[in-house]
């Protein structure tokens, strides 16, 4: 792996010689002292002459891109890029943006952006299929990729599962909830048939001892049934008074015996 990565890294080269002299022009004079310094590696002047030939001419990709270049070389590939970006919007050949394509790559594999190093060289190899470097380049950052997912991926990834999991909890709340409230719901109607059989049956009680004679008193003759036997005896002693009363009335002296 080490001696892989090194390799590729060795291959993370920037492709610029040609560039410049095919696409320069007798009138910008800063473009050629520009690659003059460049290739003396004096990337500051270098830079400095290509903005003045950006500023000239700002509807070429020849200035833009030797500058993300000099920008690159430098140790400030962040900032190279957007000169890449500029380069690639005003390239008109198939070799031109090829080349930008190459080197935005780079760009985003120092900033250890895969996601993007990979369709940088994706882009670059669909304009110059047969480049060995661009290719190389593109199989390392498919691989770094694959070892170092995006973060934000995996983020969101966690974000989504926790989302899941509090979507879970509160579909299974929500269903111990329903649950709970069927429960009572139950017992509720339960509570009421239950009422409604005792009522029905304290009723029907209440209406058959309705229809039944009076029970005796516990222990003893009925108050009613007293009454009556009182009466009872009080017209017989009436009857049998009166009669005594009559025999008084009717009756004859009674006869002593004779005396011898």
């Amino acid at each position: 792996m080490k001696n892989f990565i090194k390799y590729g890294f060795t291959f993370f080269a920037l492709l610029f010689v040609g560039l410049g002299n095919i696409l320069a022009q007798e009138k910008d004079k800063a473009l050629p002292k520009a690659n003059e310094a460049y290739s003396e590696s004096k990337y500051a002047e270098a830079e400095a002459e290509y903005r003045i030939s950006n500023s000239k001419f700002p509807n070429r990709s020849v200035s833009p891109y030797n500058l993300g270049n000099a920008i690159y070389k430098q140790n400030q590939a962040s900032e190279a890029k957007y000169a890449y970006a500029k380069a690639l919007k005003n390239a008109r050949s198939r070799v031109q943006k090829h080349k930008a394509y190459h080197n935005l790559g780079n760009v985003f594999m120092k900033e250890k952006n895969y996601t993007e190093a990979v369709e940088a060289y994706k882009n670059a190899l669909r304009n110059n299929p047969a480049d060995e470097q661009t290719r190389y380049n593109f199989a390392l950052a498919k691989k770094m990729l694959k070892e170092n997912p995006p973060k934000d991926n995996k983020d969101k990834k966690d974000k989504n599962k926790d989302k899941d999991k509090d979507k879970d909890k509160k579909d299974q709340d929500k269903k111990d909830q329903d649950k709970d409230k069927k429960d009572q719901d139950k017992k509720d109607e339960n509570k009421k048939d239950q009422d409604k059989k005792n009522q029905d049956k304290k009723d029907g009680k209440d209406k058959k001892d309705e229809n039944q004679p009076p029970k005796p008193q516990p222990g003893g003759i009925s108050k009613d049934r007293l009454q009556n036997l009182l009466d009872a005896v009080n017209n017989e002693e009436k009857k049998i008074q009166d009669k005594v009363n009559a025999n008084k009335v009717k009756g004859k002296p009674v006869e002593t015996e004779k005396d011898w």
